[in-house]
């Protein structure tokens, strides 16, 4: 399974901010829209990823006060990310590494989207039903063993 599969299940409602954005309405964004992350555009360019981590580290690093922050001074400006092409294992091992929550999704550089760590969860469980319905399915429906004596005789058509 590849990355374009979560894609295409998923959507593509993209949420984005400047890096010169104040930090008090991206949190607004984040909150009204139910997201825990917002890619950081700049020049129509991948410039960082502000997730609810950083958020909450930059509020404790400020006495607990937004202020007038900037999303440019809370934001990972070197975010992980993969492509389309990515095969899931990939991603989750990537994820695991960089403790990530939260991956753009990039075709040369162009954004594709956000995949977050439920997404990729969720396939793999998916998946995995999946397989596990196909395997119970050719269980249940297993042909006889040829070997076996059948229980009517070809030529009379009886026991």
């Amino acid at each position: 399974m590849k990355v374009s599969d979560i894609l295409r299940v998923k959507g593509n409602t993209l949420f984005t901010v400047t890096p010169d954005h104040p930090l008090s309405e991206a949190i607004t964004a984040m909150a009204e829209n139910d997201i825990g992350s917002l890619v950081v555009m700049e020049h129509g360019d991948l410039a960082g990823m502000l997730t609810f981590r950083e958020v909450i580290q930059a509020i404790v690093r400020n006495g607990g006060v937004v202020g007038k922050m900037l999303v440019r001074g809370v934001m990972d400006d070197h975010p992980l990310t993969c492509t389309p092409g990515t095969e899931i294992d990939e991603v989750r091992r990537m994820m695991l590494e960089r403790h990530a929550r939260y991956m753009p999704v990039m075709s040369a550089r162009m954004l594709m989207g956000v995949i977050s760590f439920y997404d990729v969860a969720k396939a793999v469980v998916d998946s995995q039903d999946f397989e596990n319905r196909m395997l119970k399915a050719y269980i249940r429906d297993w042909p006889a063993d040829a070997t076996e004596p059948t229980t009517t005789d070809p030529v009379r058509g009886q026991a």
